[in-house]
């Protein structure tokens, strides 16, 4: 079975062709994600397959991300946490004039729709999948928006994802990650399961107080008067607006009693009791903006170790990010030729699982502690795409047995322009995406089908 084989393998979409449908489209974007359409199609007939597979009104988006839904949820479980991260983003089809369901976004003269997604990460800072996703496009004007209830505000986004998430792992422990949007009272105080928690970047100087029954300050002010319990070295990834760097910040927490705005009316909510965590960088090159997080979480931080933690797993909130940005630039779904929203909505859903695809192959093989991560090539390779490339590569003869994983995405990485060298770091997800395209056309240059005998795999 290929590899999309496995991950919708429990694909359901009423008919058995829909199914293997599905995986073919999978397949054929996945080795050829930069492409068009039509250039990731193998022939004219998976063409048309594709445009009439997300035409067809019977076949629901939900549908198409569950199967990978259900494998990712597999993947998470395998671990005791699981960081579940949260964000938004736009998806602007402004010079598409004739597309159909579109809706403003920030600027007046701006169509499109917005994509909200959570997305599984382990521990370690491993994508695990996509676990939520919703797709819409917002109508009216923005005047009428804000005078919308609570419950009707795209604000609910972010609960209604985080009660998805733990639907889905009830028995797993989560944390809900995001930026300082997702800093509103009433997700803080939203109802959550035991093995729930959150860590959320702080946007509003709320009012807090240390006990239940002292004087009420303005949390900046409390955390400026702190002191600091330690510094600690953080590893920031290289992101479109940085370069990757080390960062030295100065660390100080405080358990706090949250007040509810004086703006909320709801007499449910009441004051509660959180850790807020400041990470601040004294000192940094011109250059670089310095490092100032302040985070709020539902978890204790008894001691420095645990902070770091919580640091750490906050700087893995990018990886969001980087699955954005392969979505639109890697996956090219601002592109698409595609008239309305429901067809739109149904190749985001498919291209979802191609853009975590080449997340997953970035990041499962980066040097990390857990030696689990020192993969077998066949496991996420077809034997005649590493076979290939070590006859590209005039491999030594022992490595026709299985090269590895590591070795197999590094030299795809080099198919799409990495160097390799020792000062370059790990391949990142653009270069990777570009070696795919020219390992698919490795493979059909190689030998014919036959030539290339697969491996006995016990």
């Amino acid at each position: 079975m290929s590899w999309a084989s496995r991950e919708l393998d429990h694909a359901n979409l009423g008919d058995v062709r829909r199914n293997r449908r599905l995986v073919k489209i999978v397949e054929d974007l996945a080795a050829s994600p930069e492409s068009s359409v039509p250039l990731a199609s193998r022939d004219r007939a998976a063409l048309q397959g594709m445009y009439d597979f997300w035409a067809n009104p019977r076949i629901k988006a939900a549908s198409i991300s569950e199967s990978h839904v259900w494998s990712a949820v597999n993947r998470s479980a395998c671990w005791g946490w699981v960081l579940a991260i949260q964000d938004t983003t736009e998806l602007d089809y402004s010079a598409h004039r004739h597309k159909q369901g579109l809706g403003y976004l920030r600027g007046a003269d701006t169509k499109g729709v917005l994509l909200h997604s959570v997305l599984s990460v382990s521990p370690e800072g491993t994508p695990l999948g996509i676990l939520h996703q919703r797709l819409w496009a917002r109508s009216g004007r923005k005047t009428l928006q804000q005078r919308r209830s609570s419950a009707q505000k795209e604000s609910v986004r972010w609960s209604e994802s985080l009660q998805a998430t733990e639907d889905l792992l009830p028995t797993t422990r989560i944390v809900t990650i995001a930026d300082r949007e997702a800093d509103i009272y009433e997700l803080l105080a939203y109802p959550r399961l035991e093995t729930s928690d959150y860590l959320i970047r702080i946007h509003h100087d709320r009012q807090v107080k240390l006990t239940p029954k002292s004087a009420a300050v303005s949390l900046h002010q409390m955390m400026r008067s702190a002191p600091a319990r330690g510094y600690f070295q953080l590893q920031l990834q290289r992101t479109p607006r940085r370069a990757g760097r080390e960062a030295i910040v100065s660390v100080c927490w405080e358990s706090v009693w949250l007040q509810p705005p004086t703006h909320l009316t709801d007499p449910q909510l009441e004051p509660m009791q959180v850790q807020v965590l400041w990470a601040i960088e004294e000192e940094c090159a011109l250059e670089d903006q310095p490092v100032n997080w302040m985070l709020v979480t539902s978890l204790p931080i008894g001691c420095f170790e645990q902070a770091q933690c919580l640091l750490r797993w906050y700087s893995y909130r990018w990886l969001i990010e980087r699955y954005h940005y392969t979505l639109k630039s890697g996956c090219r779904v601002e592109s698409l030729q595609l008239e309305t929203f429901d067809r739109i909505e149904r190749a985001i859903a498919t291209f979802a699982i191609v853009a975590w695809r080449l997340m997953w192959l970035t990041y499962l093989v980066r040097p990390l502690d857990n030696p689990r991560f020192d993969l077998e090539a066949h496991w996420e390779l077809e034997p005649e795409e590493w076979q290939a490339l070590c006859h590209y590569y005039d491999a030594p003869p022992d490595w026709f047995e299985d090269p590895g994983l590591q070795q197999c995405i590094r030299w795809i990485a080099q198919l799409g322009g990495f160097w390799g060298r020792k000062s370059d770091g790990e391949p990142g997800a653009r270069t990777i995406w570009r070696g795919l395209r020219r390992l698919r056309d490795l493979v059909r240059q190689t030998s014919p089908p036959d030539a290339i005998a697969a491996p006995a795999c016990v």
